[in-house]
């Protein structure tokens, strides 16, 4: 079969898998596997209805990839929704499948992308986000990482380093409520921890605690945004906040840090301070300039931003914004925040609008159209 007969009966086959009763994401994932295969294996003769034979292929690709999400949701039912301090619980296989698939064969990010795809349950949509690309772009980055471990063994497990990233983002898509993985990250997180002494694990471990532990804070009963500085700081978890001081503390005295154990600091201020007014946020810019010099990463120098706004005034804020790119997602957002503090109210009004347009989730979109809405408010009076 040539490549232009696949891509030409692609539409079709999407179209019986969805009648078949796949969603439309789950179909597309198995019609690239289902032509990965086609090209891997090449049939010796010419399927009489290769239509047909791409069509079985795919449902069979289908579903495997059910009865693995089924299983992998089922290890998550046995975790309760609030992961408990303390060792943890008994290793299953899961981490495992997550070193397994960080293959040395494949570069770091297509194997990050690759395990959130195949074992963390990811939406191939939610992994582009993540990595700011577009899905099509993703979607090829993962059918050519399927490729090249298609006839690889898997008896050389993945670095650490490459564990770590996909547990972050796991997490941090649990954290946003878009799909519920945080308590999973952390308990591998702590198996991770229990089997390997390492600083950065400490530090991710540490990271994840103190970020979930403001999390019954983070939205309201109907379901919107609760801003870090209007949260009831009194539903924090200060247990969740304890254990994750006391594991950060015990990695920085390694001396040894690295970019979660920077976050995790950053972290550990805001958790410490009894309202955003009395947070460190000069200590907090110092951090962040600790992690942009580890990472180089444009969300970091954009978070800094807000740090230096808080610490230096608005103004300062700005003048470090103008050196992030602005087609950064969240770059209008922090934008509008700092020219409200800076006191242009219809300059803020104007890019509140524009962030909410700009917004990845409903959740963040709402929150946004109604600070425009607020500030319009004001304007009008």
């Amino acid at each position: 079969m040539n490549e232009a007969l696949l891509r030409s009966l692609t539409p079709s086959m999407l179209g019986i898998l969805v009648r078949r009763g796949a969603d439309f994401a789950a179909a597309e994932d198995a019609v690239q596997d289902a032509l990965v295969e086609a090209f891997r294996v090449r049939p010796a003769e010419q399927p009489r209805d290769p239509k047909a034979w791409l069509v079985t292929v795919a449902w069979r690709k289908f579903l495997d990839a059910t009865r693995a999400d089924t299983a992998r949701r089922r290890r998550e039912d046995r975790v309760e929704e609030e992961p408990l301090p303390g060792p943890a619980p008994a290793a299953d296989d899961t981490l495992q499948l997550y070193f397994l698939c960080a293959h040395p064969s494949l570069t770091p990010s297509s194997a990050v992308a690759l395990t959130l795809r195949a074992v963390g349950g990811l939406t191939t949509r939610q992994i582009a986000a993540a990595y700011l690309v577009p899905e099509p772009t993703m979607a090829q980055r993962i059918s050519r990482a399927k490729r090249t471990v298609s006839d690889v063994r898997f008896d050389r497990p993945g670095d650490v380093s490459t564990v770590l990233r996909v547990l972050y983002l796991v997490f941090n898509e649990g954290y946003s409520g878009d799909v519920d993985l945080a308590a999973e990250a952390i308990r591998l997180t702590r198996q991770l921890a229990a089997a390997i002494d390492h600083p950065e694990v400490a530090g991710l471990l540490a990271l994840m605690l103190l970020h979930h532990a403001r999390r019954a804070a983070r939205t309201a009963p109907d379901g919107s945004l609760v801003p870090l500085a209007e949260q009831d700081r009194g539903r924090w978890d200060t247990v969740s906040i304890a254990e994750g001081i006391g594991i950060l503390q015990a990695a920085l005295a390694r001396d040894r840090l690295g970019e979660f154990q920077a976050q995790a600091a950053i972290a550990a201020l805001h958790a410490d301070a009894r309202s955003t007014g009395e947070t460190d946020w000069v200590q907090i810019v110092e951090w962040y300039d600790e992690l942009a010099r580890l990472t180089d990463s444009p969300v970091v120098r954009l978070n800094r931003a807000v740090a230096v706004g808080e610490a230096d005034g608005p103004r300062a804020g700005l003048a470090a914004l103008a050196a992030v790119d602005p087609a950064l997602p969240r770059h209008t957002a922090v934008a509008a925040y700092l020219h409200e503090r800076d006191g242009d109210l219809p300059r803020a009004a104007r890019l509140y609008a524009e962030a909410a347009h700009q917004a990845s989730n409903v959740a963040e979109r709402d929150h946004l159209t109604r600070e425009a809405a607020r500030l319009n408010a004001r304007l009008r009076r």
